[in-house]
Order: C-alpha cells, then structure tokens, then sequence
C-alpha cells in the first residue's frame, strides 16, 4: 500500500492518502501568523500503521518549511511534539 501526503492550503489541512484512500488528515487554524494545528483524525480502517505519526511529521517539516510556527491544540500533536523534541522550535511563543 502505497501512502502520499497532500496540503490543501484552501481548506487548513494536510490530507494522508493510502492508494486512491483519504486514511486521516490534520486540520488547521491561522492565529495572528501561526498554524494552530487543532484536530488529527485516522479512518478506523486505517488506524494502527502509523499513518497519523507519518502526517504529522510531514506537515510540521512543511510548516518549518514555511517559516511558520505552530500551536497544538490538538492533543495529538501536542503528545507528537512532545515525543519529538526536534520539533519544540516550531512552537509559537
């Protein structure tokens, strides 16, 4: 099964597709110049591959891409981060 990682700038979200297959994404806000990342969701039938890890990675290396900083409102991200510490730079102050 092959996985591919979409931004869709227009709707605040980093999609994960397996094959053809929306499996999760990753939702968004925009506060005053920073990505509040505020909702992680995987598709049940999805669930347990590591799919939501591979997401968040991917749009937190392109939010640094973009010189943004970010908010965790979701709990998700915020327990990513955590176990990530390569990421603690992007928090917004």
């Amino acid at each position: 099964m092959a996985h591919r990682i979409e931004h869709k700038p227009a709707e605040n979200r980093f999609e994960i597709h397996v094959d053809d297959t929306l499996a999760g994404y990753a939702d968004y806000t925009v506060i005053g110049g920073v990505r509040d990342f505020d909702h992680t969701v995987t598709d049940p039938a999805f669930r347990g591959q590591g799919l939501a890890g591979k997401l968040v990675a991917a749009a937190l290396d392109a939010t640094r891409a973009d010189g943004i900083s970010i908010a965790t409102s979701c709990s998700y991200v915020e327990k990513f981060v955590e176990q990530n510490p390569e990421y603690k730079d992007l928090l917004a102050a």
